[in-house]
């Protein structure tokens, strides 16, 4: 989409009332055999349960997919499995980021094929390239396919952000059409909004109120596997414009997203979570992640009970 004028207050509903990916995405975890194979039925099963629980969208082989320990093969697998499986229902995401920009091109056309919906491309993280680096890796992986982009700005993984100049000119390609934020600068993100038409999702789980407020369509979250109709709430709450009851269950939630994001990896934590919850039969995960330990599991438990809708996840989990 071509960078353009700002447009008023009063457009900015009519311009992002129905956003292209949705405005509730999980960042949905891969599940693994007790052998650590991927199990895709199961991963299936998670994408309809996701989506029959609220959310409008899935992002398939992300980072909390453990997608970086999975092979090129198993990647397409789970690609392959969640679009059979939902790909009528909602629109899909490949998470087909890498640091290296042939490789990520080679997923991204094979994600295409496989017919999924757009892409997400993390910053290349690692080589820590110039921003005139940064700026080629996304056009040229954009030029490669005829699929939308969301750019993932995560500079704690990545090492490096994607600045607010990069942004604004890569606006200006066709099919890059979007922003996961992990960056949490709202001040810059309020500059793109104003000057783009690029659409912005929370990927911090507990900013998605702020996130929401200053014009951003929604969240791709971790939290929202163990919660999916509770963030499905706040979402709506927030695009009605009916604070009060946003601000009410964004508070009920933070207990949960520390449970879920700042114990123990994400990937982790979660798969922990839907163990207990009978959701998952373990919680295996792929090195260098481990399970969580007795003090980090402790800690999950003890956040969950300070919440009013853990409540409700610890009927199963006690």
């Amino acid at each position: 989409m071509t960078a353009n004028a700002s447009p008023s207050s009063a457009d900015l509903p009519a311009t992002r009332s129905e956003p292209l990916f949705g405005t509730l995405l999980t960042a949905m975890i891969t599940v693994f055999a007790a052998d650590g194979s991927v199990d895709l039925d199961a991963t299936a099963a998670m994408a309809v349960q996701l989506v029959d629980d609220g959310c409008d969208g899935l992002v398939v082989c992300g980072t909390t997919g453990e997608y970086s320990t999975m092979t090129d093969e198993e990647n397409l697998s789970v690609f392959r499995a969640v679009k059979e499986a939902v790909g009528s229902r909602v629109p899909l995401l490949a998470g087909t980021g890498s640091n290296d920009t042939e490789h990520s091109r080679y997923l991204s056309r094979a994600a295409e094929k496989l017919g999924m919906d757009g892409l997400l491309i993390v910053t290349p993280y690692y080589n820590k390239p110039s921003q005139a680096g940064v700026e080629a890796h996304f056009r040229s992986l954009a030029d490669s396919v005829d699929l939308p982009i969301m750019l993932y700005d995560i500079p704690g993984r990545a090492g490096i952000p994607i600045a607010t100049e990069t942004l604004i000119s890569l606006a200006g390609h066709p099919n890059i059409v979007a922003v996961k934020d992990a960056k949490a600068d709202l001040v810059a993100a309020t500059r793109v909004l104003a000057e783009t038409d690029l659409l912005y999702y929370s990927g911090d789980d507990g900013l998605t109120l702020p996130w929401m407020a200053i014009g951003a369509a929604g969240l791709i979250g971790v939290t929202t596997h163990v919660a999916t109709a509770r963030y499905r709430e706040l979402v709506d709450a927030v695009r009605a414009q009916d604070l009060a009851t946003a601000r009410r269950i964004n508070a009920e939630l933070e207990p949960v997203v520390r449970a879920t994001m700042t114990r123990a990896p994400g990937a982790v934590a979660a798969k922990t979570i839907l163990m207990w919850q009978d959701r998952l039969p373990h919680n295996t995960v792929r090195l260098p992640h481990v399970p969580p330990t007795e003090a980090e599991a402790a800690l999950i438990r003890a956040d969950l009970r300070g919440s009013v809708v853990a409540d409700t996840l610890l009927e199963t989990i006690d």
